[in-house]
């Protein structure tokens, strides 16, 4: 009777360091999980409650064991609400270092230098991971960039973040104006930087452009930029052909082919090194400036000069079967 007694007691004992090991074992064991998955952790989520999703979701063995085993060896953490991939194979203690240090999925939406506010509200609708409403916000409101953002995210909150950096950036690039910038106020810089944006795509143009615009305007010359015609006809989307002489000669509040100064406000969002440029042009006599056939410009200081450089880029158009 003693032996029976002292063999069940041996069982029993062999028993629970096995299933001691097994449970410390499984804090750091490979889980069931056979490919990645993504689980959300809302707005007062507790540990426990999230091993309940986590097993339902087949990325945990047992709830009672990963709520067990988080309390024994990570004394029972917070978990931080938000979207977490979790990976294939992910052990107990790797999914509760991801609940409780708030690593998210990242995602990004971006705002290319230049677009236009219409295609920023665009974009921003067309985002099904956002929520809510939005306007089409202010032209020359948004800074371009990439921004990062939750899912479920509401879209006015994005795009309040897109123009409180526009509106950061302006404010530093303003303190740190040149005596020789054109414009009388931020909202200036904003409408001349979004023209430097969309007449050249080379970063080392863009004070070359401010300062032709800048010694234009100085002189009382119409600016002639191309892309004030495009503007009140798609509100800066492309226009998709060549543009006509009746737009040319259009009276309008941005053709700066049929007025001089500045249009009434800006055609695009400017990127911060084109505000930049806006308010410290190159100290340069060019006034004209006509694309030199490979993606850049040439300036010139007078019109003879400009009239020549205009000559070699039609020939090149014509070689090249665009006349």
């Amino acid at each position: 009777m003693r032996r029976a007694l002292l063999i069940l007691l041996a069982i029993v004992g062999l028993g629970l360091i096995g299933a001691g090991v097994n449970f410390v074992h499984g804090w750091s064991a490979a889980g069931p999980a056979t490919e990645d998955a993504t689980i959300t952790v809302p707005e007062g989520a507790t540990l426990k409650s999230m091993a309940v999703a986590l097993k339902k979701a087949g990325l945990i063995r047992s709830a009672d064991a990963f709520y067990a085993r988080a309390r024994l060896f990570a004394g029972s953490p917070g978990v931080k609400a938000g979207e977490y991939m979790i990976s294939k194979g992910a052990s107990n203690r790797e999914i509760v270092q991801i609940l409780t240090e708030g690593v998210g999925i990242n995602r990004f939406v971006t705002v290319p230098e230049g677009m236009p506010s219409i295609l920023v509200y665009e974009r921003l609708m067309a985002n099904d991971q956002l929520t809510g409403e939005i306007p089409v916000p202010p032209e020359g409101s948004v800074l371009p960039d990439t921004y990062a953002y939750d899912k479920g995210e509401a879209r006015a909150a994005v795009l309040a973040r897109m123009q409180a950096a526009m509106k950061k950036a302006l404010d530093e690039a303003w303190e740190k104006r040149s005596p020789r910038t054109i414009v009388k106020s931020r909202e200036e810089a904003v409408t001349l930087a979004s023209i430097i944006e969309k007449e050249t795509a080379i970063p080392s143009e863009r004070t070359t452009v401010a300062g032709v615009y800048t010694n234009r305007l100085r002189e009382g010359m119409m600016l002639q930029a191309d892309p004030t015609i495009i503007y009140p006809i798609t509100k800066g989307k492309p226009l998709g052909r060549r543009i006509r002489k009746s737009e040319i000669a259009a009276v309008n509040d941005y053709n700066t082919y049929a007025m001089t100064g500045l249009p009434r406000g800006p055609i695009a969002n400017p990127s911060k090194e084109s505000i930049e440029a806006a308010l410290n042009p190159k100290d340069t006599k060019a006034l004209y400036f006509v694309a030199d056939g490979k993606g850049g410009h040439i300036f010139a200081d007078t019109l003879e000069e400009h009239n020549e450089n205009v000559r070699k880029w039609f020939e090149i158009r014509r070689e090249r079967g665009e006349l």
